[in-house]
């Protein structure tokens, strides 16, 4: 495992995702909503994400020269969304947010990680 990232580009690439989906969760966006809801996640709860996914946006920026924090934020990232796929199972949510969504976004951080940490 690499200490920093080798190439840049897909924690860069990913960086800018999460910070998207961070900016869509402020007020969250109809179908993030749809998605919370769907999964029966408890609207007092809806105000962390947007924390929360600026964090990790922040950790890969800053993993970017900080050694590990780039990998242990594409660490967090993948459990994140093996938490979201159960969450979309258990709730018997096999639509569009967990095929495209959830399952589109492990793929793409298990991506990033491996070819920017492992490769």
């Amino acid at each position: 495992m690499s200490a920093l990232p080798d190439p840049v580009w897909p924690v860069v690439v990913l960086a800018i995702i999460k910070a998207g989906d961070a900016v869509m969760c402020i007020k969250p966006v109809p179908f993030i909503a749809q998605c919370f809801e769907d999964v029966n996640w408890p609207r007092r709860y809806w105000w962390i994400m947007p924390p929360l996914k600026f964090a990790a946006a922040a950790g890969l920026t800053l993993g970017i020269w900080v050694p590990y924090l780039g990998a242990a934020t594409c660490v967090a990232l993948v459990l994140y969304f093996m938490v979201a796929i159960a969450m979309h199972i258990a709730a018997r949510d096999f639509g569009r947010n967990l095929f495209l969504n959830a399952t589109a976004m492990l793929l793409i951080c298990v991506a990033v990680g491996v070819y920017s940490f492992m490769a």
